[in-house]
């Protein structure tokens, strides 16, 4: 309790540097945490991916489509249990700046391959009865304002005019990564409206989901989808739905490689700042650390001192900038929460975070440290003068 009382009076005792040290501990531990959650962030969808779902969509590009027909000769592959499909929308709700995710869906087998969705029973058959019908993530209700029974009219732009769905169910993520900011609808009103404008284009889909019953054979079950349709007119590319996410990941890579590359260079920059006001420290206290020594206190006892403080200022800077990120995250998740679901703070980014305070204590206080514990005492006295 001395040595604690005794680090606290010294790292307080010039209290403006300690203050603006500490401040920039928090601004740096903070944007360090904020970057390693949205890196995390970019990666939840792979996270969340089931290990029991596949993708198949066109060999060529996902921007080309693939025959409903397949769906049955699908299902017959050994190791498939369930066959759905979803197409992406692309609409637009009053502004361009309001984006999130539109698919339409396969409702009553798409469901069953999404149990993470979790949706009221009585929501659940509303919304398979209506073919206006439509579900939505908590997110995305909360971020619209929207009830069960409103309308929700979409502009389209792959289908054009103007589209209103009524919402029949909100659901909730089983987990925290579960994806809340996607709308789902029925994608039999789609095709019918293709059928009558462009019949050439209906009954098509960008992607099939398959529902497997061994995770460990999903390579085997891949490779039969994707033998079933070679050398036809569409071709497939099957996959798990992990490595189809890591695909959309992969576009970013270089983005994502520096965003990391920053984070790390803050922790170097905010160490340069700590050990250059560990230095100051203990030139200013050569005095008092050859009095100790003469006193009979240990080289020991002085390394102690150096570390313990540069210990505590960073500790106090590293969990202020903890909690400064909460905060902070919440308020860019408002911004970006149509593009990015599952923007939040960790228990791993938090842990990292103080890692980071505590590397950074340990480093700037290792050369004044090792110095003051060589000191000459003579030498040391004389600097009084």
């Amino acid at each position: 309790m001395f040595l604690l009382k005794l680090l606290l009076r010294n790292a307080f005792r010039h209290k403006l540097r300690t203050a603006l040290t500490i401040v920039g501990l928090v601004v740096a531990v903070s944007a360090f945490g904020l970057l390693r959650t949205l890196i995390g962030a970019w990666y939840a969808g792979v996270e969340a991916s089931s290990s029991t779902r596949l993708v198949s969509r066109s060999a060529i590009s996902l921007t080309f489509s693939l025959p409903i027909s397949y769906a049955q000769r699908m299902k017959a592959i050994d190791g498939v249990t369930t066959i759905s499909w979803a197409n992406w929308f692309g609409g637009i709700y009053q502004s361009e700046r309001n984006f999130f995710p539109q698919f339409a869906v396969h409702a009553e087998t798409y469901l069953k391959l999404y149990p993470e969705y979790v949706l009221k029973e009585e929501e659940k058959i509303a919304f398979l009865k209506d073919r206006q019908g439509a579900i939505v993530g908590r997110k995305l209700a909360e971020t619209y304002g929207w009830k069960i029974g409103d309308q929700i009219p979409l502009r389209g732009t792959i289908y054009p005019g103007t589209w209103t769905f009524t919402l029949r169910g909100i659901w909730d993520g089983a987990e925290k990564k579960t994806d809340e900011g996607q709308m789902l609808f029925h994608y039999e009103t789609i095709n019918e409206f293709i059928r009558k404008r462009a019949p050439l284009r209906a009954d098509n889909t960008g992607a099939f989901i398959l529902g497997i019953d061994q995770p460990q054979n999903a390579a085997l079950i891949a490779r039969a989808v994707d033998a079933e349709f070679k050398n036809s007119l569409a071709e497939t590319l099957t996959e798990t739905e992990a490595a189809f996410q890591l695909s959309f990941v992969s576009m970013s890579e270089t983005i994502l490689a520096a965003i990391q590359a920053v984070s790390y260079i803050i922790v170097v920059i905010i160490m340069a700042v700590m050990a250059n006001t560990m230095t100051m420290t203990a030139r200013e206290r050569l005095a008092e650390y050859a009095t100790l020594k003469a006193l009979g206190f240990s080289p020991g006892f002085v390394v102690k001192l150096l570390f313990g403080e540069s210990l505590v200022i960073c500790l106090i800077g590293g969990l202020l900038g903890v909690l400064v990120t909460f905060p902070a995250v919440h308020a860019i998740a408002k911004v970006l929460g149509s593009f990015l679901p599952a923007f939040e703070i960790t228990a791993l980014t938090m842990g990292q975070q103080m890692l980071a305070a505590l590397i950074v204590g340990v480093v700037a206080a290792a050369w004044p440290a090792w110095r003051m514990s060589r000191i000459d005492i003579v030498q040391g006295l004389r600097h009084v003068g």
